[in-house]
């Protein structure tokens, strides 16, 4: 059984691989340029005059497209570099970690402000946003607070479809046009892979914490993404979760052609759980991949991320 572990020299490349998948949005809106232009939405024929965003607690009233975003959610954070606005401040998963290297260069100058279930009021206030982007089910006991700082957007919830989301945040950017165009971008990616890998078979993607091993289903952003490129999903009673836990005697029930394992190191040794490689038989193709993106990094930038990964994996597939 291949236990694969990203590359260093992949990793020095993941910047490179992202500013290109701005590259592909931006061709592709620069492709429709001949078209006749589409309406403009009414948030966006709004921008110049103020405008008003629909959201999980209400609307809110932004005077103008906001210059200094606070962002509580990694898609939002996501969302927001993708689109040219990068935040002034932002709360991530881990303090230690800060925000995320696939990111970019640009957005590691972020002030972080907090973590994501727990921001500070403090730092967020210093920042003088001009606009907050939350989460419902995650700081719903804040938002009044955070509403009395700057114009507050919250999304219903982390767990909603992931492209939603991403429009949500595009309009409350101003740039929901945009927005949609990097959601284009990449499904137009998917499509090519699938056509040109003739895609097939079963994908998993494993997560181990804490003396168990998660399975993440077809509602999660990496399992959706991996169905996006055509590999089915193996069967759980996934109902409206994104993933299962099961302890290490039932790890088999993940057994797929292709099964990814994140890791926070996808270099170190120990990444794959030692049940893993005695099943040797229900997992033919293990790959040890960057959890800051597979699980974490959910937007259009972590999407590209995901495709890069995919796209290398099966690229191997075609040379063995």
């Amino acid at each position: 059984m291949p236990i694969s572990r990203t590359s260093s020299s992949s990793l020095r490349g993941r910047r490179g691989a992202l500013a290109g998948a701005l590259v592909l949005a931006s061709a592709l809106l620069a492709a429709c340029s001949s078209a006749p232009e589409p309406a403009p939405t009414a948030t966006e024929a709004a921008t110049a005059a103020g405008y008003a965003v629909e959201h999980a607690r209400g609307t809110a009233e932004l005077a103008a497209a906001p210059q200094r975003v606070v962002t509580l959610e990694p898609v939002e954070t996501d969302t927001a570099v993708a689109l040219g606005v990068v935040p002034v401040g932002a709360a991530v998963l881990s303090v230690e970690a800060g925000v995320p290297a696939y990111l970019g260069e640009e957005a590691q100058a972020i002030e972080v402000v907090g973590t994501v279930p727990e921001p500070s009021l403090e730092a967020i206030a210093a920042l003088e946003p001009d606009l907050i982007l939350g989460t419902e089910s995650r700081h719903a006991d804040l938002y009044d607070q955070l509403a009395g700082i700057a114009p507050t957007v919250f999304m219903a919830t982390q767990t909603d479809p992931w492209q939603e989301n991403v429009l949500l945040v595009g309009r409350a950017l101003g740039r929901e046009t945009d927005a949609q165009a990097l959601l284009d971008a990449y499904d137009a990616r998917c499509a090519q892979l699938q056509e040109d890998y003739d895609v097939s078979g079963t994908a998993q993607l494993l997560r181990p914490r804490d003396g168990i091993v998660s399975a993440y289903g077809p509602r999660s952003f990496a399992g959706s993404t991996l169905e996006c490129v055509g590999f089915s999903t193996p069967e759980q009673d996934w109902g409206e979760d994104i993933s299962v836990d099961l302890s290490p005697e039932r790890v088999t029930e993940a057994a797929a052609d292709l099964v990814l394992v994140s890791a926070a190191d996808p270099a170190d040794p120990a990444a794959v759980p030692a049940e893993i490689p005695l099943s040797a038989g229900s997992f033919p193709d293990v790959r040890v991949v960057d959890q800051s993106y597979w699980i974490s990094g959910v937007g259009p930038l972590g999407g590209q991320a995901v495709l890069d990964d995919v796209e290398q994996f099966l690229q191997d597939r075609a040379g063995s």
